[in-house]
């Protein structure tokens, strides 16, 4: 039912993109100026459920672990790191196995692979993973 509602209100006002993970909830949208209308229709969806609303600033906005740019004429990629992120893995000479230790690193490489970054920002991304303290 929840579903159908989202629907709804996405063809009703014309949103053009629509992305949710867990709780998190992406909008792209062109020439709507009553956004607050579309978050007082979301928060009328369910007495549940209450949603805020993050906009962009600068033509930046951090979704999930991604800054997103807005040009002329593109999306650009940046990887967003909340300011307590410690980035903290397992120290090589723990006790915990070797699967364990090294999960950490192959979901930063996984990141760096997978997400559409340019050439400099992987490299800053690869160093950083090179260079990471052990905790």
């Amino acid at each position: 039912m929840k579903n159908t509602k989202i629907y709804d209100i996405l063809h009703k006002t014309r949103v053009e993109g629509y992305f949710r993970y867990v709780d998190d909830i992406l909008l792209i949208y062109k020439n709507i100026t009553d956004i607050e209308e579309i978050l007082s229709m979301f928060n009328n969806i369910t007495p549940d459920l209450n949603f805020t609303l993050e906009q962009e600033q600068d033509n930046r906005l951090n979704f999930l672990d991604l800054t997103i740019k807005k040009t002329t004429n593109k999306l650009t990629f940046d990887i967003y790191r909340k300011p307590t992120t410690s980035d903290a893995i397992i120290c090589n000479d723990s006790c915990h196995p070797p699967e364990h230790k090294l999960a950490a690193v192959r979901y930063f490489i996984n990141r760096i692979n997978t997400y559409d970054l340019d050439h400099a920002k992987k490299q800053v991304e690869t160093d950083i993973v090179k260079h990471h303290p052990q905790q």
